[in-house]
């Protein structure tokens, strides 16, 4: 993986984890109603969850790669039609995230957050399909090494882990603001546009 591959991962996984969504919604809600600890506690089971996705879309991928040529060349394809096809969602949804807090004296148990955050990544199915389509784009999966895996980890970690922490520390000024915080598209629209960018190019260059 080239340094501008590095880069391109790095900041099209920002995007993504800056969009709202069911685990921002539940870092935010867990610190508020817990303490800042709990939402750092989910923050990194998220990241936990990832990175087991990870591992499984680029090792299977590269089996793949190396023992069915053809059979992989259609999931790139199927990957970059997927891709198109969440970016393009993102750019026509209307739709925004709520997330209501109170706050509570509650005590949270670490491993509880902790849990609730893996559990909430390991049940994402679109997660497994977001990453097998993503990978081919950056990474050549014939040649893969485990440098490249380690430079992947490090992205995901730095992204969703600092992103998901950002959210966790920011929670009792977002839940000061209002008591159901509605978080705007903008984030959706740039994540969209480099998906679409994204399922575009992995098709030219297939």
């Amino acid at each position: 993986m080239s340094i501008a591959e590095a880069l391109s991962l790095f900041f099209v996984m920002l995007s993504l984890a800056l969009i709202p969504s069911a685990s921002v919604a539940l870092a935010v809600t867990r610190s508020v109603t817990h303490g800042v600890s709990s939402g750092i506690s989910v923050s990194l089971g998220i990241v936990l969850g990832d990175l087991i996705f990870i591992l499984l879309a680029v090792l299977g991928l590269s089996v793949i790669a190396e023992t069915m040529g053809w059979l992989f060349l259609t999931i790139k394809y199927i990957g970059a039609s997927y891709l198109i096809w969440l970016g393009y969602t993102l750019l026509t949804s209307k739709f925004k995230t709520t997330i209501s807090v109170e706050k509570t004296h509650q005590k949270g148990n670490l491993v509880t957050s902790f849990l609730a955050g893996f559990f909430l990544t390991l049940g994402d199915i679109k997660a497994i399909l977001f990453y097998v389509s993503l990978f081919p784009i950056f990474v050549n999966l014939e040649t893969l090494q485990l440098a490249d895996i380690a430079a992947i980890m490090l992205v995901t970690i730095a992204t969703v882990g600092g992103v998901k922490i950002f959210y966790a520390f920011s929670a009792n000024k977002i839940a000061s603001m209002s008591k159901g915080y509605n978080l705007e598209s903008k984030a959706k629209k740039v994540a969209g546009s480099f998906m679409v960018g994204a399922g575009c190019y992995l098709i030219v260059k297939a």
